[in-house]
């Protein structure tokens, strides 16, 4: 079967040619197999792509962590918290933040085609929570400044396809890399991609016995939006805040914009939150919520749950 070749991929194949980096190989490589028509007379090319795609990344991978280090990969904190993804090779995470929030990650059908972390925003009910991209985890691509963005993050969310055949050996896999670099699974949640396909619940929980039943897992599709608003509950609920609304005497509460505070806080932590001179001049509070009777006085030391609505009185 002829090749047929696009007029974009012989431009592509030419900045190959002429690529002088590693990099500039990669971006090329990466033209080619996007342009290139996807019919059996050019799987071997596709194959031979891919291979030369792989070997350029762990080259990469390869390059004394000092140089990569150089870069940048921190990503500042931004909404109500941060939740780093994790996976390995085409886990489905880049689908999966493309899915659920602003950011568009380039989404491939080979592997290590996300290659920085990359930020969006995920809309929950009237807040928004940070998602971060990563490149895939695995043995011979694991740079140092992968764990240390993990370590930092508020969730982390692992992400393994249910459909893949090596599933447990990548689960398996997966957990070993995360304790050679001291992340910890105490802040988790587990996302089973593809879940449309047959075999995804015997999957998902054969991968939480891998990882520990204590671990919240949801079985989800990014692509028909199974379970997403499902997960999304267990992202914000792993995060370990809540939202505080205040209202003036006698007026409504605006319940567009919460103060998102750490679980646990007391009336006067979220006083002081709101302004340092409740601390001291604090007369009396009412809160309106989930642990109390609307409009009940409390006191200093009340803990205050996610929803409640608070009048400060000084």
């Amino acid at each position: 079967m002829p090749a047929n070749l696009t007029p974009e991929f012989r431009e592509a194949e030419e900045r190959f040619r002429a690529a002088l980096t590693g990099e500039e190989k990669l971006t090329a490589l990466e033209a080619m197999l996007r342009s290139i028509p996807k019919h059996k007379g050019t799987e071997k090319m596709q194959a031979d792509i891919k291979r030369r795609m792989a070997k350029l990344k762990a080259e990469a991978a390869r390059r004394p962590a000092t140089a990569r280090q150089r870069t940048g990969h921190h990503v500042p904190r931004e909404g109500a918290g941060q939740v780093v993804l994790v996976g390995p090779p085409n886990s489905g995470k880049s689908s999966l933040v493309a899915a659920v929030t602003n950011a568009r990650p380039v989404v491939a059908d080979y592997p290590f085609s996300t290659r920085e972390p990359l930020s969006g925003m995920m809309p929950y009910e009237n807040l928004q929570v940070q998602l971060v991209d990563t490149p895939p985890l695995a043995p011979g691509f694991a740079p140092p400044w992968m764990f240390s963005l993990l370590r930092g993050a508020d969730v982390i969310l692992l992400v393994l396809d249910l459909s893949d055949p090596d599933l447990l050996e990548q689960a398996e896999g997966l957990k070993v890399l995360l304790a050679e670099g001291k992340v910890s699974l105490s802040r988790a949640v587990i996302a089973g991609t593809r879940a449309d396909l047959p075999g995804a619940a015997d999957n998902l929980s054969l991968v939480r016995e891998i990882f520990g039943r204590d671990i919240p897992a949801v079985a989800i599709s990014a692509t028909r939006g199974d379970n997403l608003p499902v997960l999304q509950q267990r992202l914000f609920d792993g995060l370990g805040v809540i939202r505080i609304y205040t209202r003036a005497p006698g007026k409504r509460p605006d319940l567009t914009a919460p103060f998102v505070l750490p679980r646990g806080t007391t009336l006067v932590e979220a006083a002081a939150a709101v302004h340092k001179d409740f601390v001291t001049n604090l007369k009396f509070a009412r809160v309106w919520g989930k642990g109390t009777f609307d409009g009940q006085m409390v006191q200093r030391d009340h803990v205050l749950h996610d929803g409640d609505v608070v009048e400060l009185h000084r």
